[in-house]
């Protein structure tokens, strides 16, 4: 979050945003609290990923953007456990 230069509450924003987002598209029913830490730790696995494929997303709207990546591939993981 430092390196792309956002702070915690804009993480917190930023984070149940990219959540919400990645609840709408994978059809999953979490909550707003849910939202914020799937958002928040999609985009910190998801930058984590993308470095090591030397692409790396800073700002706001990379931050989204990673974050929803991040949600999805979350979500996508706890349903295969869950079955």
């Amino acid at each position: 979050m430092e390196q792309a230069g956002i702070g915690w509450i804009a993480a917190i924003i930023i984070g149940g945003i990219a959540g919400w987002l990645a609840e709408k598209f994978m059809r999953s029913d979490m909550g707003v609290l849910m939202n914020i830490i799937l958002g928040i730790v999609g985009a910190v696995i998801a930058n984590a990923i993308l470095g090591v494929f030397g692409i790396v997303l800073g700002g706001w709207i990379g931050y989204l953007i990673a974050g929803f990546i991040g949600a999805c591939v979350l979500i996508a993981v706890g349903r295969a456990i869950r079955r």
